[in-house]
This record gives structure tokens, sequence and C-alpha cells, in this order.
């Protein structure tokens, strides 16, 4: 880890896809491939099927450090890897998983690139989860993620316990979703309740909450006061303040500012690549910029520094930028 990245700003929630180009071992369902989401991720990216069949899925990733190198804000970007659903045999099914970007893959290409870090998913029903997450540190993971509402998983299940106790033994922070997931085709928004995060937080496990738990409800409660009673009781609870400022997300920013208890807890992420599309855009806050003020940020080029402008421009107070480097295992 170099002095500059050490000190620069960390994305912490920062995506990459494949389709299989390369021997990457990626893979997108056919209801994944068959839905407009699969049109606008690519757009997103950067990047067109004809040239990930042509160039292999590493492509993301390099478009992705090459746009992050123009930053002039954000140092480093982790790159999430995607594990997938399992059966009852603790093997990955393929027929119940959308996404599947494999650890091996994100650990080989982030380490091509200075300024991109990797962050391991590994689902904890897997038959040899232990020896992945001792594998995926030992190779740089810096955070292991979990989309628990696509992986089927629960995450108060008593049988993860030997998996948050070896999170724990590594120093691995655990960023897992919160809340609703509409970027896939199928959830089960009921597994991204922020309650169900007590067992690995009563471990001692260091957890972020990716998206604050900023939308939907569970028990007829909504997500953000769930997850607001959980921070009140575990200081070892982060969140992550990533798609904070998408256009179905408009007020939930301003109301988790409204805590600047949680503001030493709250990390920077954009969700990548979600800004490079029309779910983000500067010019959704009249209520709370001038019409100047927007179309200066949304004039700014590079999308770390337009996210980071816009964030600033909203009231993120500047250590908010900085703090996951405490936090993440660098």
């Amino acid at each position: 880890m170099s002095t500059t990245t050490a000190k620069g700003i960390i994305d912490i929630h920062c995506h990459t896809a494949g389709i299989g180009a390369g021997n990457s071992g990626c893979f997108i369902s056919p209801a994944m491939r068959r839905s407009w989401r699969y049109r606008v991720f690519l757009k997103a990216f950067g990047v067109t099927e004809q040239e990930l069949l042509s160039e292999g899925d590493g492509l993301v990733m390099r478009r992705t450090a090459e746009s992050l190198a123009l930053s002039q804000r954000v140092t480093a970007a982790v790159i999430l890897a995607m594990d997938g659903a399992v059966d009852d045999k603790g093997e990955l099914d393929r027929s119940q998983t959308e996404m599947f970007i494999p650890n091996e893959f994100v650990a080989a290409e982030t380490a091509k690139y200075p300024n991109l870090l990797f962050g391991a998913s590994i689902n904890p029903l897997r038959r040899d989860a232990l020896e992945r997450l001792e594998w995926a540190a030992a190779h740089g993971a810096v955070l292991v993620k979990w989309l628990p509402s696509i992986q089927h998983f629960d995450p108060a299940d008593r049988r993860l316990v030997p998996f948050y106790e070896k999170l724990r033994e590594l120093g691995l922070p655990l960023l897992t979703h919160t809340g609703s997931e509409k970027s896939f085709t199928a959830t089960r928004n009921e597994l991204a309740d922020p309650e169900r995060l007590r067992l690995p937080l009563s471990l001692g496990v260091t957890v972020i909450a990716a998206h604050a738990a900023s939308n939907g409800r569970n028990q007829g409660e909504s997500n953000h006061r769930r997850f607001l009673r959980l921070c009140g009781e575990h200081q070892n609870l982060y969140a992550d303040i990533s798609a904070l400022t998408q256009l179905n997300r408009l007020t939930h920013l301003q109301r988790l500012l409204k805590h600047p208890e949680l503001f030493g807890r709250l990390l920077y992420g954009t969700d990548m690549p979600i800004p490079n599309t029309a779910a983000v855009t500067p010019l959704g806050f009249p209520n709370r910029l001038t019409p100047r003020r927007m179309l200066q940020i949304a004039g700014i080029a590079n999308p770390w520094d337009q996210d980071v402008a816009l964030k600033e421009a909203l009231g993120v107070p500047e250590q908010i930028f900085f703090d996951a480097n405490s936090i993440i295992r660098l």
C-alpha cells in the first residue's frame, strides 16, 4: 500500500462485472442477460459485449483503473467480488445465482493496478468457506462483501459463528448490503434486514452496513430506524454512504446526516458504476443546491470527482471521506 493511497480517499464500494470472457470464471444468469439492467450496466462500465468477448472481462477493471487514475480526489477503490448462492452440499448453485464474480479473478486483476483493492465475497454456507476466507486474506483482501438478498443466506444463522470468528481473527471487516435491493431480477429483501446483523456484531466483527439501510421496511418498521437502533447498541457497526445520492433516495443522505453522533462511523463509497447512470445526477437536488452549483458539479467530468463534490455540497463532513483508511484491512 503506497503512502498516497493510505492517505487519500478510498472508495470502499465499487463493482465490476463479467460474462466469462477470457476465462475469468464470471457468469451472469440468463434472466439477468435478458433484463434491461444488463444493457444499462454494460454502458455504465464503459464497455460493450463485443469488447469483453474480444479482450476479456478484465477490461472492466482496466477501464475502472484508468478512470480512477484521472481523479483528483479519490486515490483508490475497493473492487468487489460477488459469490453466488449455494446448494445443500455447500457448492455453488448456478441455477440460483444471478451474478458470479470469483475472488480469484478479482484478486488477480486488482493486483495489476495500484489504485484498485481486492474486496472478497464468500457465501458463508460454502462447504469450504473458512478456507476461502483464509485464501482471500492471504491474497490481499481488504474486506468481505455480502449481498444476502441474492446469495440466499441469513446473517443471523448461528451456523455462521465460525465464519464470523474467523473474520474477527483475520481483522477483515464485513461489508454487507442492508435495505431493499432492486438491481437484480429476484431478491429476498428480508435477508438484508439490519436486525439480522446482531449475531456478527455480538461476536466483535466490524460490520459495515452498505447504504446505511436507507430504504425498505421489515416487520412494519423502516430499515433506517432499525439501523439507527443497532448503532446505539454496537460501536462496531459502521455504514457506507454509497448510493445515497440516487434519484430514488434523494432524502436519505440528508436524513442520515442529521445524526452527527454517527459521523465517525460513516465511510465513503460510490456504488460504481451506478453514478455513471441516469439514477444519479447533481441536477436532482434543486431543494438543496442552487442551479449554478448543480450545473457546476454536473460539469465535472470524472465520476469520482463529481461524486465527492456532490456529497460535499450536500453536507458530508470531510472526515467521512477518509475514515475508511482506518477500518478496512490495508
